[in-house]
C-alpha cells in the first residue's frame, strides 16, 4: 500500500489567480498525484497510454474545450445496466474492491485533533486516490470514500468535503473534480469522485450567478447550460459540503439524476467583474446540473453529456465530430439531457426554501 498523503487545512493553497506569467510551484498535493500518475502510465497499468491530446476551442460566446480522445471511446470499461438512482451497491458487478492494487496512489488522510475528527465515535472514513486506467486527461484519478463500505454511488458530505479539499490542496488552477450520478452516465454503482487536469480556462470559473440562498453559498447559474452553484473559499468548505449533500440529497429522493463539477473559480457576482475579481482563484466553485435520467439510453456517438461536457470539455470519440461540430451543434446536444426551464425554475424554488429551513 503506497504511504498516506497527510494534509491539514493549513496545506490549502489560497493564492491561485487565473492570469499570465502567475504560476505557482506544484503544490505537495499535485506533485503526489502526478508523480504517481505518471509512475502508473510508465508501467503500463492503463488499458491505452495517453499522450498530449489534439485540442482545440470551438469558435462562439461559449469556449468549449473540444478534445480529441478516440482510445477512451474505444477502451473504456464497459458501463454498468443502470436502472435506478438509488440502485443498491452489487458486489457481484465490477467495482473498486475488485481493481489491480498497484493502481492505488495514495490514501488521503486529514490530519485532526487527537487523531479523530472532534465528535465522532468512529474513526472517520478514508478517501483512496486511484488512478482511472481510461483517462480522460493528464492525471485523471478516482477518489472513492473507503471502497470496503461498499457505498452505491450516491454522494455523501464527506466525499464532497474531500473533494472541495482537493481542489483548494492544490496550486494548479487547471485540477477539476466532478460526479456523475447513477443515470446521468455514471458508469460504476460504487462511490467516486473524479480528479483531472486541464490546462485550459472554462467559462464555468467565471459565468455569472443569482444569488438564491447566498448565505448557504447557495446560487443559480445565469448562462448555458442553466443549473445551480455553491462557493466557498477555504474557511467555510465544511458547511458547504453539507449544503450541497442536502442538494443532491434532495434529488437523488426525487429520483432526479445530476453532475457536479468543481473548479477554481472567481466568487458569484450577477455582472461582469474587475479584472482582478475575474481572475481571482482563491475559491472553489461546485457547479450541479438536475438533468433528464438516462437509463440504457444509446450514447451520443460524438460525446456522452455528463460532468465535464456540461462544464464546457469535450472529449470526443471520433476525428469527424472534433472537427465539424460547432458550438450549435453542442448547445442541440447538450440541451437534450438538460431539464426544461420551467421545471428547473420550480426546482430552484424548492431548493433554496429546503435550505433556508434547514
Amino acid at each position: 500500500m503506497p504511504l498516506p498523503f497527510v494534509y491539514s487545512n493549513q496545506d490549502y493553497v489560497t493564492d491561485v489567480c487565473r492570469s499570465r506569467g502567475n504560476t505557482l510551484m506544484p503544490a505537495k498535493f499535485d506533485s503526489t498525484v502526478q508523480a504517481g500518475w505518471t509512475d502508473r502510465m510508465d508501467r503500463g497499468l492503463f488499458r491505452y497510454h495517453l499522450g498530449d491530446l489534439q485540442t482545440r476551442i470551438l469558435p462562439g460566446q461559449l469556449g468549449f474545450v473540444a478534445q480529441l480522445n478516440i482510445q477512451r471511446g474505444l477502451e473504456r470499461r464497459k458501463p454498468q445496466e443502470i436502472l435506478s438512482i438509488q440502485q443498491e451497491f452489487n458486489a457481484k458487478q465490477f467495482n473498486f474492491n475488485k481493481i489491480n492494487p498497484e493502481e492505488i496512489i495514495c490514501e488521503m488522510v486529514k490530519a485532526t485533533e487527537g487523531g479523530h475528527e472532534r465528535g465522532q465515535q468512529h474513526p472517520p472514513c478514508k478517501m483512496v486516490v486511484l488512478v482511472n486506467v481510461s483517462p480522460l486527461e493528464f492525471g485523471h484519478c478516482l477518489f472513492v470514500p473507503d471502497p470496503s463500505r461498499c457505498f452505491p454511488q450516491v454522494l455523501t458530505t464527506f466525499a464532497i468535503q474531500v473533494g472541495v479539499e482537493s481542489v483548494l490542496l492544490s496550486s494548479d488552477p487547471g485540477f477539476r473534480v466532478g460526479f456523475n450520478s447513477l443515470g446521468a452516465f455514471a458508469s460504476v454503482n460504487h462511490l467516486h469522485l473524479h480528479g483531472y487536469y486541464l490546462d485550459h480556462e472554462l467559462k464555468i470559473e467565471s459565468m455569472p450567478a443569482k444569488p438564491l440562498a447566498p448565505e448557504k453559498g447557495f446560487y443559480c447559474l445565469l448562462d448555458f447550460p442553466g443549473g445551480f452553484l455553491f462557493y466557498t473559499e477555504s474557511e467555510q468548505v465544511e458547511k458547504v459540503a453539507r449544503a450541497v449533500c442536502r442538494v443532491t440529497d434532495f434529488l437523488v429522493e426525487r429520483n432526479i439524476a445530476h453532475n457536479l463539477f468543481l473548479t477554481r473559480g472567481c466568487p458569484p457576482c450577477e455582472s461582469i467583474q474587475s479584472e482582478k475579481d475575474r481572475c481571482s482563484r482563491k475559491g472553489v466553485r461546485i457547479a450541479v446540473w438536475p438533468r433528464i435520467s438516462c437509463f440504457g439510453a444509446k450514447e451520443e456517438s460524438a460525446f456522452n453529456v455528463a460532468l465535464c461536457e456540461l462544464a464546457g470539455h469535450l472529449p470526443f470519440k471520433n476525428k469527424k465530430d472534433y472537427e465539424l461540430t460547432t458550438e450549435r451543434d453542442v448547445t442541440g446536444i447538450i440541451k437534450r439531457y438538460l431539464l426544461p426551464d420551467e421545471e428547473l425554475h420550480t426546482l430552484e424554488q424548492q431548493l433554496a426554501h429546503h435550505l433556508m429551513n434547514l
